[in-house]
Order: structure tokens, then sequence, then C-alpha cells
């Protein structure tokens, strides 16, 4: 039961036993809860320092109602036992630095590489904590910026149309005039087809279906500044992807911020000011082409185990049992 997330309700159904009786069972007698040694400040916080490694993962993490955690993780544990390091509540840099000071500074200068997000939080954390560990900034928080940026455009012209359409349906009410919106080719409005453009926009030109192709033919068509912003957001991610080394990455970054300032577009402003500000550690990530998808995945099991129980209604308990499976 400590080993794998399964839930009293799961044994309730297959083994035909009161569920709410057998948990508080556990919780009691069956497990070692009432003398674990982090229970009283386990809401708190919770920290397993022999599970440090030279690769680890920082990110935050909601338990419930929105709460933050933050979270520390080892890559070598992929997953398993011996991956979770810390898990502190809220994500107030000196509150989390406070903490993992308690881990011996020896232990912490070992630490390699650090993968995080953006957040001045969590870079302050790093350099606090972990003096001798590389920050490398996750990719995908920097592509994602770019994504956002260009379903921005999208979106600024999602309301043009629907405006246009609106006014074009009232004139028409006035008028006592039956009114028929244009459709394109393949059937979409204007108004459609910048609601279905929305998926086809985050993938690849050589994915997209023989449908998909159809749309973003018209689309461009009607809208350039969207076919360069989307040009734009995938050759981020061409660089990413196909670049080995650092020195020919940030010649590549150099000329994409270049054409970002020169592309004019306001929503791509908060990327262009972001890259300038982490350009180093943006950089660090074609060392070892490390990512935070490690971090993303723990979250990920943390949420599948937190449906198991029907959510979080004792944060320390379900806590203990966390610790049991991943520490």
């Amino acid at each position: 039961m400590d080993n794998y997330p399964i839930s009293s309700n799961s044994l309730e159904k297959f083994y035909y036993v009161d569920g709410n009786r057998l948990g508080q069972q556990y919780k009691d007698y069956l497990s070692d809860y009432t003398i674990w040694d982090q229970k009283d400040h386990a809401s708190d916080w919770i920290l397993f320092p022999e599970n440090i490694g030279p690769y680890l993962s920082l990110d935050e993490t909601s338990l419930s109602n929105g709460e933050l955690y933050t979270v520390l993780t080892n890559k070598q544990g992929k997953g398993k036992k011996g991956t979770l390091i810390a898990m502190i509540e809220g994500t107030q840099a000196d509150k989390v630095i406070s903490v993992l000071s308690r881990i011996p500074q020896k232990t912490r200068s070992e630490v390699k590489e650090i993968t995080l997000d953006m957040a001045g939080s969590m870079n302050k954390i790093v350099k606090r904590c972990f003096p001798s560990a590389t920050l490398v900034i996750d990719r995908f928080h920097v592509q994602k910026l770019a994504y956002d940026a260009l379903q921005e455009i999208r979106i600024a012209h999602r309301w043009d149309a629907i405006n246009e359409e609106t006014n074009s349906l009232e004139n028409a009410r006035l008028n006592n005039e039956q009114y028929e919106p244009y459709t394109f080719i393949n059937g979409d409005t204007k108004k459609q087809l910048l609601a279905r453009s929305r998926y086809l926009l985050f993938k690849s030109a050589e994915k997209w279906t023989r449908k998909q192709k159809e749309r973003v033919q018209i689309l461009f068509g009607q809208y350039p500044d969207l076919k360069k912003a989307y040009w734009l957001t995938h050759s981020l991610r061409m660089i990413f992807a196909h670049t080995k080394t650092k020195g020919v990455a940030y010649t590549k970054l150099a000329r994409w911020y270049n054409e970002i300032s020169e592309s004019g577009f306001k929503s791509f402003n908060t990327i262009s000011a972001t890259i300038y500000a982490h350009y180093p550690n943006i950089l660090n990530f074609f060392d070892n082409r490390s990512t935070n998808a490690s971090a993303e995945s723990f979250n990920a099991k943390i949420k599948a185990f937190r449906s198991t129980q029907r959510g979080v209604t004792d944060t320390s308990f379900f806590l203990f049992r966390l610790a049991k499976i991943y520490a």
C-alpha cells in the first residue's frame, strides 16, 4: 500500500470493504505515519537530503485549491523511489532557501546542474542554495512564450472577425435582410477559420493533415502577419531541436532575436526582453540538452495520485504517502 498509489476507494470497489474505515485504520495503525519524523511540519515542508544528486529539477506544482508547492527532484530517480528531494509550501524564495539550507553545504556543492523556469524566485533559490550548479532555463518555457505570442495575434484577429460578423448581422436585421456570412472554399467562415486554426499553429508543417494544409493556406493568405509569426515561432523550435553546439546556437538565437525586433509584433516584445535577460542560462541547454521534462512528468504523477485520492483533504498524510512512493 505504501509502494503504489492505491486509494481506499479502489480497495472498497474490488474487495467490498469500507474504504473510509480502511483508510483511517491505515493512517492510524497500519502505517508508521503517527511516528513519521516529518509529520509535524509536513504540510509546510518535507525534505529528503539523501536523495540529492548531480542533476536536479526545480519546479512548482499545485496540490489542491490552487495552493502551490515548490518541488525539487533528482533526475536520476527517473520518477521512482529516490526522486523527491523536497516539497515546500509556497514559492517565496526566502522560505524555500531556509528549508534547502538544512541540506549540508558540502552535499549541495556537489550539484552540477539544475533545470528551472524563468521565474526570478527560482533563479535566486538555485544561486543561494547550489552555488556550484549550472542553471539551465527549460527550452519549453522559452518556446511557450513564442506560442503564446503567436496565439495572441490569432485571438486579436478572431475578435475582429467576431465584431465584423456581429455588425453585419445587426445591419442585415435593420435592413430586413437575410444575413449570410462569407465562407471560404473549405466551408469556414472567417470567425470559424481563426477558431479552428488554434491547434494547427502548434504543429510543424509536415505534421499537418490534408484538411489542415487547406485551412492554413487560406489562413495565411488572409492574415500574412500570422504566417510570419508562425514561421518565427517554428524557427525558434528548430534552433532548439537541431542545433548541437552552444556557439552555433548563440549565433542562431542572435539572428532570431534580430528578426523578432524587426518584425514589429508587439506580442513578441516580451520574448525579446526575456531572451535578452536570460541569454546565458537559455544557452546552457546546449551543453547537455537538459530540460525540465522530468519535473513536468513528476507533477503529472502527483496529479494522478491526487485523483486516486479524490482530492487532498489531509495535506500531511497525502505528502506522507507521496514520500513513501517517491522519496
